[in-house]
């Protein structure tokens, strides 16, 4: 999945983000309307997208009486991907920098502090 999640553009991400959303596969008029109106894109650049999105294996097509869409990529998959990467890229492989960049920059909620600190005292009580 990390080689699919790391061909994934920004336009692709965005009919993802609409197939992940859905609670079942989609024929393309549903998955058209959203993006037509969130994104201004027509029904040409949706089928292209889905095309490519299908030929990187990150979206799988079944033929009904219209073809029906579904994610083969995880969001969580994805998101994995791409926070490894980030770390890698920006961070120079550290997550406490990550972290302390986004503390500094009041990035994250008092609540978001407190469930990170929470989630942290989870899995150090497993040792």
């Amino acid at each position: 999945m990390q080689e699919i999640a790391s061909k994934i553009s920004q336009s692709e991400l965005e009919v993802l983000e609409v197939l992940w959303q859905a609670a079942e596969p989609l024929p393309v008029g549903p998955i058209r309307r959203r993006l037509e109106e969130e994104q201004g894109w027509d029904g040409s650049t949706v089928k292209t997208l889905l095309r490519r999105l299908c030929e990187k294996g990150a979206v799988e097509a079944e033929k009904r009486e219209a073809f029906y869409y579904r994610p083969a990529l995880s969001r969580a998959d994805y998101q994995k991907w791409s926070t490894r990467s980030l770390i890698q890229r920006v961070y120079r492989g550290s997550a406490k920098e990550l972290v302390a960049s986004l503390v500094q920059g009041d990035q994250l909620t008092r609540e978001d502090m407190e469930e990170l600190r929470a989630l942290l005292d989870g899995e150090t009580g497993h040792d």
